[in-house]
């Protein structure tokens, strides 16, 4: 008996794997779009009235503002489970 040797080879990198679902896009752009109206809000709000911002209030809006696109993405009822 003969068999044919089988040759498995990855079609694409991880990266393209990781970033080809649409959810994870979708994901991602949330996240990114979320931080950009954190960053926005604290610099309308708070931002113009100081004359220097502090780096930790910066980091602490954008990353709220980076959780509540996650959230908005992931939850329960954007994907019709509740």
């Amino acid at each position: 008996m003969k068999f044919k040797e089988l040759e498995v080879k990855d079609e694409s990198g991880w990266l393209k794997r990781t970033f080809t679902p649409k959810h994870t896009r979708k994901t991602i752009i949330s996240v990114l779009v979320g931080a950009l109206a954190g960053f926005l809000l604290f610099y309308i709000s708070e931002g113009q009235q100081q004359e220097t911002m502090e780096t930790g209030d910066i980091v602490q809006s954008i990353l709220v503002g980076a959780v509540f696109g996650l959230f908005i993405t992931n939850s329960p009822c954007a994907r019709n489970k509740c």
